[in-house]
């Protein structure tokens, strides 16, 4: 069987492909740009290309893509043309998880770092978990692993609705705050897509919920009186899994977990009680496979970070550069709390590209209020990815609804803004799921210049 992936650079398709490579099936697949992430599949030996175009097809048996893809993509067009059939990332996804314990993590924010958890918490615990993650896990230098225990840990993309493709035995969902309008129209929407993720739960499966989320919470009670099995964690006094003696640091974060089981500590290396709640998760998905308690938390222990997950990317004239993902405002208050603690007395210099124009739209004041955590703010334009421009809708509705901002006109004058602003003690975070994690490197540069 050979495969082709359209736009295979692309987070979530490349752990795909990395993963059938790994079952010994032949790959191909194009994207727009060159990238490191393609260098390394042609290691693992797909067959790659720079652009699009029908011949690349020739040797396919099946096409992969994301809903990214338009249907004015001349290899669709060709796929189409030929009757190939074209599968979304997410069903060529469970198919490679045939056959093994599936472990589904959703939720608007904290997916891809809790896959991660229980992903490094069972390789750590002496199982071989395979993973598809949507950014390399630090310790791991990859997203994706096909491995020799019965585990399959991947996240579960919401933003599509395709997460209903899957049926796992085991589904986590971190939060449920509305996001992605621009596919589901409302947040009520959004809500009942994941109400309908905990219906594809396998039969004896476990649902497991963050209780301190509004939105989870509900799920969880709608999901146990529907039948469902489901399990709570978090600080709410009614969870199953209860959080206590919460210690943050900077750099760290820890508490005590409560349940039938007794008491045990947990620590992880990562900042933020929203890491902590992400650990505690893990922790439940590893005593659900069957690892001993207090060997999950030292597992867990071990885990250090996934890519452009409050990613340290280096220090310059004393001035701290740390890179996040986040895009949403939940994710950006977060990730602005964490970088608070680790700035202590020095400013926190935000950078924020926000991500499509939709987004930016709908959620123009909770970005503003996010932001205002930070010193100095700097709004880079808006990272389009699939969606066209809508008149009037630019970074400046953020910054109009703060008290001051500033409002550059591309990445790289943001970055030189942002390097201007810092001095030594500072602490530089550049937010955002576009393309502003190359502002990091720019900034470092300017700052060692200096």
């Amino acid at each position: 069987m050979s495969t082709h992936f359209i736009a295979i650079g692309g987070a979530g398709m490349s752990v795909v492909a990395e993963l059938l490579l790994a079952q010994g099936e032949q790959v191909s697949g194009s994207d727009i740009q060159d990238s490191a992430t393609l260098r390394r599949l042609e290691r693992l030996g797909a067959r790659v290309h720079v652009g699009h175009a029908g011949e690349h097809l020739r040797d396919a048996d099946r096409v992969v893509v994301s809903t990214a893809i338009r249907e004015d993509n001349v290899e669709l067009i060709a796929a189409r043309c030929r009757g190939l059939p074209v599968l979304h990332r997410s069903q060529a996804l469970a198919r490679a998880a045939t056959d093994r314990t599936f472990v589904a993590v959703a939720g608007a924010h904290g997916k891809t770092t809790t896959s991660a958890m229980v992903a490094i918490g069972l390789r750590s615990a002496g199982t071989d978990p395979s993973f598809a993650i949507g950014a390399p896990v630090l310790a791991l230098g990859t997203g994706a692993h096909l491995g020799s225990g019965p585990a399959f840990v991947a996240e579960a993309d919401e933003s599509d609705g395709s997460f209903l493709n899957y049926t796992p035995q085991i589904a986590v969902v971190t939060n449920i705050e509305p996001d992605h309008l621009d596919h589901y129209g409302t947040p009520e929407a959004f809500e009942a897509a994941f109400a309908a993720f905990a219906r594809q739960v396998a039969g004896g499966g476990l649902l497991i919920a963050c209780a301190d989320d509004a939105g989870a919470a509900r799920l969880a009670r709608a999901a146990a009186a529907e039948g469902i099995r489901v399990q709570t964690y978090g600080a709410a006094p009614e969870a199953d899994v209860r959080i206590e003696s919460v210690r943050l640091t900077g750099r760290a974060a820890g508490g005590r977990l409560i349940s039938t089981l007794g008491a045990v500590q947990l620590d992880v290396a990562v900042p933020g009680e929203h890491n902590l709640r992400n650990a505690t998760a893990a922790w439940c998905v590893g005593i659900e496979l069957g690892v001993d308690p207090a060997q999950m938390a030292r597992a867990l222990a071990e885990f250090t970070g996934t890519a452009r997950r409050f990613e340290d990317r280096g220090m310059a004239g004393g001035v701290r550069v740390i890179d996040d993902y986040a895009h949403n405002p939940a994710k950006v208050a977060a990730a602005l709390g964490a970088a608070r603690r680790r700035a202590g007395a020095g400013r926190l210099i935000a950078l924020f590209q926000p991500h499509l124009y939709s987004r930016t739209q709908a959620f123009a004041e909770q970005f503003a209020r996010a932001l205002q955590a930070a010193d100095d703010v700097i709004l880079a334009p808006i990272f389009p990815a699939r969606e066209d421009a809508i008149p009037g809708v630019s970074s400046a509705l953020i910054a109009e609804r703060m008290d001051q901002a500033h409002v550059a006109h591309d990445l790289a004058a943001a970055a030189d803004l942002a390097a201007g602003l810092a001095e030594p003690g500072d602490l530089v975070l550049t937010i955002g799921a576009g393309d502003v994690t190359t502002a990091a490197p720019a900034i470092l540069d300017r700052l060692g210049r200096r």
